[in-house]
């Protein structure tokens, strides 16, 4: 454990910052795994909610929670997947 008081503070930080990467990680993957089941279903559908999870895997990109190409990668499966 740290004894400074700076260090106490940073891991009170990182732990905040960790929770709130954990939740839009979970969120967009919540999104994805929603799109994948609705494509074999029904098409349409799916291609509706492909903005929300654009959005959600934008997200995450910006804040840096997953990298610029993979968030380009994982657009362009589920475009792929709707088509």
């Amino acid at each position: 454990m740290p004894i400074i008081k700076s260090a106490k503070k940073a891991i009170r930080v990182s732990a905040r910052k960790r929770a709130i990467n954990d939740r839009r990680k979970r969120s967009m993957k919540e999104v994805i795994k929603k799109i994948e089941k609705l494509s074999k279903k029904d098409k349409q559908e799916a291609a509706k909610s492909l903005s929300a999870a654009f959005k959600a895997i934008d997200k995450a990109a910006k804040r840096g929670v997953i990298k610029k190409n993979n968030a380009a990668r994982k657009k362009s499966r589920l475009s792929r997947l709707v088509k």
